[in-house]
Formats: structure tokens, C-alpha cells, sequence
């Protein structure tokens, strides 16, 4: 499930599409890469991941209350935020924009209004804290 999250009404014009950069490329393309805005300002995208996730080929685990697996990838700008079902949320700096875009299958997605109700929606606010849904 792929979503974009609002954190504005208003409308831009989408950015220039940037191609994708091989690795090793030039720091400063791939800094204008990673900060170019996903869509438009202020747009925050999220996706799920309900499976295990290693970094590193360390498994992530929730430090509020032990999950495993079933999270929220969280894009803002070239942050990505790993949140719990339990609304534990953290930057995780292992994760880079480029790989947060290869999660994502495509421009279709849900949109929100907000953050918080995209959260609320899709049930990482902290109601389902403790349990995995299928």
C-alpha cells in the first residue's frame, strides 16, 4: 500500500522528474536527488512494510513494545521515519530516500488530508498497539 500524506492544501506544479542516479555519482546530485520534493512542499509519503525488516542484517524491533514487524516507512524530504503500530516513531538514518523509493511500486496512492489522519487511518496511531494485522 503506497499513500501520500498532505501536510498542505495548496497546489504546485510537479518537479521536474530527476533521473535516477547510479551509485558513486556526484555528492551534490545526489543531495538535489534526495532533497527534491516528493510532491510538492510539505508532501509526506508513506508505505507499508508488514514483513521483518533487517538493516544492516540486524532485524528492527520497536523499542516501546518489542515488534518485530508490520511498520510504516515515513518519507519527508530525504528522512525516512520508521513508525509501530504502537505510535513509537524514530529517524532511522539507515534508510536513505533511494531505497524508500524503491519500496514504492508507483505514483498511486491513498491521500490524506493531514498526517495525523492518514496515521489514524491506516492504524498507526496507537489503537492497534500490540497487535499484527493481516
Amino acid at each position: 500500500m503506497t499513500l501520500v500524506l498532505r501536510t498542505t492544501d495548496r497546489t504546485t506544479e510537479p518537479a521536474p522528474a530527476l533521473p535516477v542516479l547510479p551509485a558513486g555519482t556526484d555528492p551534490l546530485l545526489q543531495l538535489q536527488y534526495e532533497t527534491r520534493p516528493a510532491d510538492g512542499p510539505g508532501a509526506t509519503r508513506c508505505v507499508s512494510h508488514p514483513h521483518e525488516l533487517a538493516l544492516g542484517g540486524i532485524p528492527v524491533m520497536c523499542s516501546a513494545c518489542r515488534a518485530r514487524r508490520d511498520w510504516l516507512l515515513i518519507n519527508h524530504g530525504r528522512n525516512v521515519w520508521i513508525r509501530c503500530r504502537c505510535s513509537n516513531q524514530w529517524l532511522e538514518p539507515e534508510i536513505s530516500r533511494a531505497d524508500f523509493d524503491a519500496l514504492i511500486d508507483g505514483p498511486d496512492g491513498t491521500t490524506y488530508p493531514s498526517v495525523e489522519e492518514g496515521l489514524v487511518a491506516l492504524g498507526f496511531d496507537g489503537v492497534f498497539a500490540g497487535i499484527y494485522l493481516e
